[in-house]
């Protein structure tokens, strides 16, 4: 366990909580590691029924520790994005319904890991946005296939490309969260569908969710995005949207 990523099993639901709030849990390597590590234990921990995601604090994550990734485009960090990839891998993998609570700001990879959740509950006035393309970046997660289909292409390319945030209310309304309760409510909501489905035969919650994803099509997909965001992390574009950062951040 990191001392950022809490880790609570109770009643059959793994509660994994992203606690690194004065940074609005911005993701690192370490945190990375550390999810990817219990989502691949919960695979073969029977007592693990249903893993809950969620954060502390203000946000449920603001994506990216942004600092690592510009040491990661500068040469400074060459081994920074494997955990990032092994984290998502696993996400595409689990076989155990994955359950979100989503307050505050979900930026990025905030939003993105929402699309292999099997039930999302988001806070109305919570904030969706994926501004891969701001930072010089592409889509990952297989979120270039996944969010159009879920909330059509125009849609998908406004927030892309655009950077556009949705609220969560929107998020309901798009299909990309389950529902939307008010911001007080969220992780308690969450937290009862996760006990639910502890109370639903484990065989039949398995067997239903591989028959509605094709993971070796969202693996394909994914290893096509990390080559490209990869090779985008380096560009010309990214270093300059990260010193962007870097500077108002040092301003700050």
């Amino acid at each position: 366990m990191t001392e950022h990523v809490g880790v609570d099993l109770a009643d059959g639901v793994l509660a994994l909580t992203l606690s690194r709030p004065d940074k609005q849990n911005a993701l690192t390597n370490a945190m990375y590691a550390e999810l990817a590590d219990q989502l691949a234990h919960a695979e073969i921990d029977d007592r693990v029924r249903v893993v809950l995601l969620q954060g502390a604090g203000r946000s449920f994550t603001a994506g990216n520790d942004l600092e690592e990734f510009a040491a990661v485009a500068s040469g400074d960090d060459a081994a920074g994005p494997q955990e990032v990839q092994r984290f998502l891998g696993a996400l595409s993998r689990a076989s155990k319904p994955l359950v979100a609570a989503v307050h505050g700001r979900a930026v990025g990879i905030g939003t993105t890991m929402l699309l292999h959740c099997d039930l999302v509950y988001v806070a109305d006035d919570a904030l969706l946005s994926t501004p891969f393309v701001d930072l010089g970046l592409t889509p990952e997660a297989a979120s270039s296939w996944l969010l159009p289909v879920r909330v059509g292409y125009a849609r998908a390319y406004a927030m892309f490309a655009l950077g556009q945030t949705i609220d969560g209310v929107t998020a309901a309304a798009w299909g990309l969260a389950t529902a939307a309760v008010p911001a007080s409510e969220v992780h308690a909501v969450a937290r009862r569908a996760a006990e639910e489905l502890t109370l639903r035969p484990a065989g039949a919650l398995s067997a239903t969710k591989a028959l509605m994803r094709d993971v070796e099509a969202l693996v394909d997909r994914m290893d096509q995005e990390n080559r490209l965001f990869g090779e985008r992390l380096h560009s010309v574009e990214a270093q300059a949207a990260f010193s962007n950062f870097l500077g108002r951040s040092a301003k700050n």
